[in-house]
């Protein structure tokens, strides 16, 4: 069962490897595509700061080579500043034109002086200077010129491409492996329902012909002494119904009612004690009213698995205590069962609950699987309490309390 585990996890561990390398893989890739567009972006901007340049300063040039560098400037779609070594812009490219030409007051339209928003080319200055380090360009008269671009929107995209596409990808991943882990848990439950319920058919017969044999056996020995012994056997047979019983009502939604939680364990506690070794007590104590919708014959399997895993923990010697306690004002009732047997490590704390997990050599690792669905039947928790190795473990059950019993006070 443990090998089995470590194959799962071993396959986990690969898939997950896999998809970290194709995450990488992409990352690197898109680095390498933003880092050449970026190149390209670069060498346009440079293209157009110089257009603009002979445009600014060359006014006898021909007239075709004059379109020339016009076509080459209106090529750039960037947007641009190129600004002098105090910053002031000299010419801009792509910006806002609510922004770059605002309109004047009417002192100023008469006058016919436009008015700029020279808050929004600083910002935007800011912006481009984050970005990238100016293009400089020299004029013939020593004069210099800066030139400041921003990312196209095509780069701004593909610098976020590949985390939005690993986030849809790992959302992906998510719910098919959800989907795929409830359709696994479904087929597992139906496999279990199948095995259990064919368990109490076949368990059916042989048990009503012990019944049988049994009282047989006491019309032909009617002696005293023997009375205590058939009784005993009579009861193991019975225990025998009760278990077919409980195998039949897997899978099925099991009838609730109240019941004292207290009374419940004892019946089974007084039952259980005489069927192990007598190096082995046990001890109840708590709440003796507190009561809670109960299915007994499945909350006696839930005692008894919880009590077979605390005497095989002991092995040898030791004491199992039982505490029941009510939470009033949660509306809640606890039961702690506590052994003193060789106790588990904290990363156990959840597996022992998984189907399959065991610490015996020949164990089926079933009981506590089934405990736990059991507790959900009952709309419940199960956990491990607290353990210590080499001195004892305790397991916790919360149950909600029916605060509509009313306990019988007469006689």
């Amino acid at each position: 069962m443990n090998s089995s585990k470590h194959n799962k996890q071993r396959w986990k561990m690969l898939l997950f490897s896999f998809a970290a390398l194709i995450a990488v893989a992409s990352l690197l890739y898109t680095n390498f595509l933003v880092k050449q567009l970026s190149k390209s972006e670069r060498t346009r901007a440079e293209a157009w700061a110089m257009s603009t340049r002979s445009i600014l300063t060359m006014p006898d040039t021909d007239d075709e080579f004059i379109s020339f560098l016009y076509a080459i400037r209106d090529s750039l779609t960037l947007p641009a500043i190129i600004a002098d070594e105090a910053d002031n812009v000299i010419f801009w490219r792509g910006l806002d034109t609510t922004k770059t030409h605002i309109e004047s007051t009417e002192a100023e339209s008469k006058a016919d002086q436009p008015k700029y928003d020279p808050d929004y080319f600083k910002k935007e200055l800011e912006k481009m200077k984050a970005q990238h380090k100016p293009i400089i360009l020299l004029l013939d008269n020593g004069e210099e010129w800066r030139v400041y671009y921003k990312d196209s929107f095509a780069l701004k995209l593909l610098r976020i491409f590949p985390y939005i596409q690993l986030s849809l990808i790992a959302i992906f991943l998510i719910l098919a492996y959800t989907v795929f882990v409830s359709i696994t848990r479904t087929e597992q439950n139906l496999v279990w329902v199948g095995m259990a319920k064919e368990a109490a058919h076949q368990l059916g017969t042989p048990i009503s012909s012990l019944m049988g044999w049994l009282e047989l056996v006491r019309m032909k020995y009617d002696k005293a002494e023997d009375d205590s012994v058939l009784n005993e056997m009579e009861r193991d047979i019975k225990r025998l119904e009760v278990v077919a019983d409980r195998f039949s009502k897997i899978g099925s939604t099991p009838t609730l009612s109240s019941h004292v939680v207290y009374k419940v364990i004892e019946d089974f506690v007084n039952y259980f004690r005489i069927r192990v070794s007598e190096k082995i007590s046990f001890e109840l104590s708590g709440d003796t009213q507190a009561s809670a919708l109960l299915n007994v014959q499945l909350f006696e399997w839930i005692i008894e698995n919880l009590l077979k895993n605390a005497v095989n923990a002991i092995e040898v010697e030791g004491k199992v205590f039982i505490h029941i306690s009510e939470n009033i004002a949660k509306e809640e009732i606890c039961i702690d069962i506590r052994d003193t047997g060789k106790g588990l490590s904290k990363s156990n704390f959840d597996a022992i609950f998984e189907p399959g997990f065991t610490t015996r050599k020949r164990g089926w690792g079933l009981g506590l699987s089934l405990t736990k669905r059991m507790i959900d039947y009952h709309k419940g928790q199960i956990f491990v309490k607290e353990s210590e190795i080499e001195k004892g473990t305790t397991f916790r059950i919360v149950l909600k309390s029916d605060t509509s019993y009313v306990p019988d006070k007469s006689g």
